[in-house]
């Protein structure tokens, strides 16, 4: 690892890392006035439903802000963002560890002294709804300063873009021939996030209320639309959708330069899987493998990952020709 990729990576673990400390300092100097089973779990209205151990706190703080800290270490390095894109990326770990940092704190300290029934379990302990804008507020503040320290180190500079290489296949079409190309660009896991998601909900809806487990629930039926995405190239061009005609992503034709074929590592190239904005191109990347890469006017790139890409690049490039044969 070269002293850039250090000094990125150190940058990203930062907040977690001090997230971490912060936490475990506070339980550690409170520790003999906490009771033996802690109330770490609270319902819409601030009233607990759970109790936990110290060592289980402990073991989910740990846990928590460790992985979560790798995650954004590793999108830092191998996700090679860079410019704005790079900033706004360490500033998002800054605000995550910022907020959830707050509230593991709080959940300790509403803790301290609380009285204990014959189990060694908290009573008369609430979480107050007002802690939740106090964690959005620290949570931006972390933002802010996430920007400021990600300026102090200098980012990396954006790749050329790769474009389609030589000319390009074509595939021989007659006069007034129409022809057309489509594809399912689904991954293996992409149905079972909007389930796990749903899931999730239902669990909230069992257990928190309905006020709780609405987000998730819609976020799930949201990503459903989305679990089996088709790829499409005709005359109009690129289209992307889901299991609806609409939302859909859409790359007209007559911005379409030409297209390519090739193998794409959507975390290397695209800092991570989806509907990607990056410097200079974008794309949805359902996994890694080969993709279209078509090169847009004005130089931006729209990649797909879908297989039998090479087929779909050389109709691009017949149609385009079409095109300015009509013009």
């Amino acid at each position: 690892m070269n002293r850039r990729n250090a000094g990125r990576v150190s940058l990203a673990a930062l907040p977690f890392a001090l997230a971490l400390a912060a936490d475990l300092i506070i339980f550690a100097t409170r520790r003999d006035r906490l009771p033996a089973r802690l109330a770490s779990h609270f319902v819409g209205n601030g009233e607990v439903d759970d109790h936990a151990s110290q060592g289980a706190y402990i073991a989910v703080v740990v846990v928590l802000f460790a992985g979560i800290g790798a995650l954004w270490a590793l999108m830092a390095v191998a996700g090679r963002f860079t410019g704005s894109a790079y900033r706004r990326t360490v500033a998002s770990g800054y605000a995550v560890a910022g907020g959830l940092g707050y509230l593991m704190a709080v959940t300790l300290l509403i803790n301290v002294d609380a009285a204990k029934d014959a189990q060694g379990r908290a009573q008369g302990v609430s979480f107050p709804m007002w802690h939740m804008a106090v964690a959005l507020g620290v949570a931006a503040l972390a933002f802010g300063l996430g920007l400021l320290l990600a300026a102090l180190l200098p980012p990396e500079e954006a790749p050329a873009g790769r474009g389609p290489a030589g000319g390009g296949e074509r595939i021989a079409l007659a006069d007034g021939e129409i022809a057309g190309w489509a594809r399912n660009a689904a991954a293996w896991w992409l149905p079972a996030v909007p389930l796990a998601v749903c899931a999730g909900g239902i669990a909230l809806l069992l257990t928190a209320g309905w006020i709780a487990a609405v987000p998730a629930l819609v976020a799930g039926v949201l990503l459903a639309v989305f679990a089996r995405p088709y790829v499409m190239v005709d005359r109009r061009g690129i289209t992307v959708s889901g299991v609806l005609p609409w939302p859909r992503i859409r790359v007209p034709l007559d911005r379409i330069e030409a297209a390519s074929s090739r193998r794409i590592n959507p975390l290397a190239e695209y800092g991570g899987w989806g509907y990607r904005i990056r410097p200079g191109r974008t794309g949805v990347m359902t996994r890694s493998g080969e993709g279209i890469v078509a090169q847009l006017a004005g130089g931006r790139s729209f990649a797909v990952t879908v297989q039998d890409s090479a087929t779909a690049a050389a109709l691009l490039n017949t149609l385009i020709d079409q095109r300015r044969t009509e013009k």
